[in-house]
């Protein structure tokens, strides 16, 4: 039984890192339909959505099931209840590529505002926290989850200049370029927000390996 169990384990973790390359490959994609102004890669991430939302129902029901038939403890308890919100934030970030992608579908037949620097650079980031955050899960890694973290900061501050730049260089300037200007800030918004939610999944982490709290304590890290 007990080998049954580790098992099922095992196979929830390849779940949820297949979950973690979905999320990453529509942050990736959605962006790369801005870059490329690309209508078709904008498309596909809206309609293999429905992919990534059937894969959440089963990940969940996986957990679910586990709980109901060992009633695990401790440890595995935590990371099976944390696999499910994880579950949950990966979702999440895959519905906010689909928004990106709904907001390039906005601007794609139109000239770009300007040349693409820091939102690609926002990109990288919020891709690595992700993959950081998913790979300290999967293999219970703090100082991982830590460093994922403490990236968010990085992300806040260029989330902060693509802002400042739009507003005070264009729309100030140049009350037309607002349309265009507008689409960006959101997607930049949009990344920032998924660099939260990757913040979310490491914080969850730290707590399955070493039952402790660190959100909104920051001092703990």
């Amino acid at each position: 039984m007990e080998r049954h169990f580790d098992d099922e384990l095992r196979n929830l973790k390849q779940d949820i890192l297949k979950m973690g390359v979905f999320a990453q490959d529509a942050i990736h994609n959605s962006v790369e339909s801005l870059k490329n102004r690309d209508r078709e890669l904008a498309k596909s991430i809206i309609e293999n959505d429905t992919k990534i939302d059937r894969l959440e129902l089963v990940i969940d029901e996986k957990c679910v099931d586990l709980i109901a038939r060992h009633q695990p403890l401790a440890k595995d308890l935590r990371f099976i209840t944390v696999g499910m919100k994880l579950n949950s934030e990966l979702e999440r970030i895959a519905d906010i590529a689909v928004d990106i992608a709904q907001r390039v579908l906005e601007i794609v037949d139109k000239p770009l505002l300007k040349p693409l620097v820091d939102i690609p650079k926002l990109t990288v980031i919020a891709q690595s926290m992700v993959k950081m955050a998913v790979d300290s899960f999967v293999n219970g890694d703090v100082e991982l989850a830590k460093k994922a973290i403490l990236s968010d900061g990085e992300a806040d501050k260029l989330r902060n200049v693509i802002t400042k730049e739009l507003i005070e260089d264009y729309m100030a300037k140049d009350a037309s370029t607002a349309p265009r200007a507008v689409q960006l800030l959101l997607i930049a918004r949009f990344l920032e927000r998924i660099c939260d939610h990757a913040t979310n999944i490491a914080e969850d982490v730290i707590y399955m390996v070493q039952a402790e709290v660190v959100r909104h304590h920051p001092e703990k890290l």
